[in-house]
């Protein structure tokens, strides 16, 4: 399927968390969007987790790049994301469990009653929870070397990783045609709401990836990565896409993604 046949026949909502943009489309462009700028509100609250301030302060200098050897060795040859920077390895002999909440909260000295606390149960706690999607894989992946072995596993080594590039706040326009990386094949790995470096990882059947070229007020150029699922029947009719679009189970759904989450798609020989 064509990136333009594709695009026109699906309807896009966008969760813009970190980048805090509008999308609207040019009038030279021939993607089949709506020209109606379309947009999701999101509460700050979402992309926080609420620590003590002399917890939260020491938690950047502990952070140690990711390991490139790793890396390199089940991946060669394949350039990595500055997403990436956000993993670390010395947090995974931290515990990650339901029954291991009160020393989470102990270790980053989060009272039992805090929102912070909360966040942490409600994360951890979809994590235990069974896959939302039939065909869907799923891990929270604590460790870089994890969140590699959920992708290689399921795509093998001959992959790319992307990433929507990080803009400044402003409005952007969709500027030219969206080419599609990732035929009805990837892996995503959503940043999730912790102390630390913690993506859901899921891959979920009949999905393709595009790239979007936008173009900013200011003339900035981005790519924004988009994933289209080409199957929603099987989705909850409360999923905030059908709320957001005013449609039931089953049509193609698209959306963008945040600076933070990574994409794992088959390169193509």
């Amino acid at each position: 399927m064509s990136p333009a046949n594709s695009c026109a026949l699906l309807l896009l909502f966008f969760l813009t968390l970190s980048l805090h943009i509008n999308f609207s489309t040019a009038d030279n462009t021939n993607i089949g969007v709506s020209r109606r700028t379309v947009a999701v509100a999101a509460a700050a609250a979402a992309d926080t987790v609420l620590l003590q301030k002399d917890v939260a302060t020491f938690l950047p200098s502990d952070i140690s790049p990711p390991t490139k050897k790793y890396c390199y060795s089940r991946l060669p040859n394949t350039p990595l994301p500055k997403a990436l920077g956000y993993l670390t390895t010395w947090l995974r002999s931290l515990p990650f469990s339901s029954d291991k909440i009160p020393e989470i909260l102990s270790y980053f000295a989060l009272q039992v009653n805090s929102e912070g606390a909360q966040v942490i149960r409600d994360e951890i706690g979809g994590c235990d929870q069974e896959p939302n999607m039939e065909g869907e894989e799923k891990l929270c992946a604590t460790s870089l070397e994890s969140l590699i072995d959920f992708s290689v596993e399921r795509l093998g080594q001959n992959v790319r990783v992307l990433s929507t590039d990080a803009g400044k706040k402003q409005e952007y326009t969709v500027s030219a045609k969206a080419t599609m990386i990732g035929d009805h094949k990837a892996a995503v790995c959503h940043k999730m709401r912790y102390p630390y470096a913690v993506h859901y990882c899921h891959v979920i059947a009949d999905t393709e990836v595009y790239e979007v070229p936008l173009v900013g007020a200011d003339g900035t150029k981005v790519k924004a990565v988009t994933v289209c699922h080409l199957n929603t029947s099987a989705w909850s009719p409360d999923h905030m896409a059908f709320q957001v679009l005013k449609i039931k189970p089953g049509p193609a759904v698209c959306h963008f993604l945040d600076s933070d989450t990574l994409v794992w798609v088959p390169k193509k020989d």
